[in-house]
């Protein structure tokens, strides 16, 4: 890495060790939800997993807040991980595949194990500051323990093409919009719901959060999207560069929106170094 790039890494390290700045604005739990949560013991082995991002936890510990494919995410204790020769120190380490085991019956659970698996290339220069990106997301939009097996597939396919050098843009745009459906928070965008019908190529369009697609209207402050832009979304598709401009504006709306215009870190240093 180049000296602007440690420097950014340096940063990012500190966001992710900040509690206060890490927590979910986009929804609550209620407290039903966390005494039926509460009463569940759990003793969960070889669980496909990502570490999202770790803080201190006690003189020797870490709280470590991981992605899961069954389980989505949830907050683990990972006791004695902070000692020099604790083999929790060198496994729990960000956008490496590993098989996490927990057990407890809180929300707080307790680590048992952690294996790393491998098969994975590690991110690198601007792939990593996407990949904090992408851990921010993912922190700030999922409840916890809820399970979001969809979401952990893109997850794990958008760090393998930031890997891979494939484009930043497109693979963010797509991960933005899964993670955006996969919280409740969009629905079909290829389908007009004022209207009631599909979205039609040669129109234009906007998104409200609140409403859904409809047909865009002067004095919209939302922005406007052709129907071609949506559908091409919708279907994965960002080859043309007025899908990849319209998507972009899009999706900086939409997050901010449901963010209550909090500022993501990490979003703000893409915008700094690629100008996503």
């Amino acid at each position: 890495m180049n000296p602007a790039t440690d420097a950014v890494a340096e940063d990012l390290a500190d966001y992710l060790q900040d509690p206060l700045r890490t927590s979910a604005p986009v929804k609550k739990r209620s407290s039903s939800a966390i005494s039926a949560s509460a009463q569940r013991e759990r003793k969960i082995l070889q669980q496909p997993g990502f570490v999202l991002h770790a803080r201190p936890y006690k003189e020797t510990s870490l709280i470590v807040d991981v992605l899961t494919r069954d389980f989505g995410r949830i907050a683990l204790v990972a006791k004695g991980a902070k000692r020099p020769h604790s083999q929790l120190r060198s496994v729990l380490q960000t956008f490496q595949p590993l098989n996490l085991s927990w057990m407890g019956k809180t929300e707080l659970k307790t680590l048992t194990s952690a294996d790393w698996v491998g098969g994975m290339l590690p991110l690198e220069k601007s792939a990593l500051v996407c990949g904090f990106y992408l851990n921010e997301l993912i922190i700030k939009f999922l409840l916890k323990d809820e399970p979001h097996p969809a979401l952990f597939d893109q997850y794990v396919a958008t760090i393998n093409q930031l890997a891979h050098g494939e484009s930043a843009p497109v693979v963010l745009r797509q991960f933005e919009l899964v993670l955006l459906r996969q919280s409740g928070l969009l629905g079909d965008i290829h389908l007009c719901t004022e209207q009631r019908a599909p979205v039609q190529p040669e129109l234009h369009y906007v998104l409200d959060p609140q409403a859904g697609t409809r047909p865009a209207r002067p004095g919209d402050h939302f922005p406007v999207l052709s129907g071609a832009c949506l559908l091409a979304m919708a279907d994965g598709d960002y080859s043309l560069p007025e899908t990849q401009f319209q998507s972009k504006m899009l999706m900086r709306f939409l997050l901010s929106h449901h963010l209550h215009g909090a500022v993501l870190s990490t979003r703000q240093l893409l915008i700094d170094l690629q100008n996503l």
